[in-house]
């Protein structure tokens, strides 16, 4: 495996956690919060890395338990894990 498929690799193993984390940072720091400068900004970042720190934590653990990446089960708690994050960070 040259440089290149490594890198391909480490990519598509992270693409999942930081699309879900895409998706949901809008739902929890609302339309408004949406700003790239500003006090809102912090708030964006803030949330958008607690996101995806818990979504490639769950494909990491997912990775250690199962032996192998891209188990549906592994998706499945990577949608729960961060569904259950962005509620209580929407929440406080």
């Amino acid at each position: 495996m040259d440089i290149l498929d490594l890198f391909f690799h480490f990519t598509n193993f992270l693409l999942p956690a930081v699309a879900v984390a895409c998706l949901l940072t809008p739902g929890v720091v609302g339309w408004r919060g949406l700003r790239l400068s500003g006090p809102a900004a912090r708030r964006l970042w803030h949330v958008w890395f607690v996101l995806g720190g818990v979504g490639v934590g769950v494909l990491l653990i997912g990775l250690a338990w199962y032996g192998r990446d891209g188990k549906v089960a592994t998706y499945a708690a990577l949608v729960l894990a961060m569904g259950s994050t962005a509620w209580w960070l929407r929440r406080h």
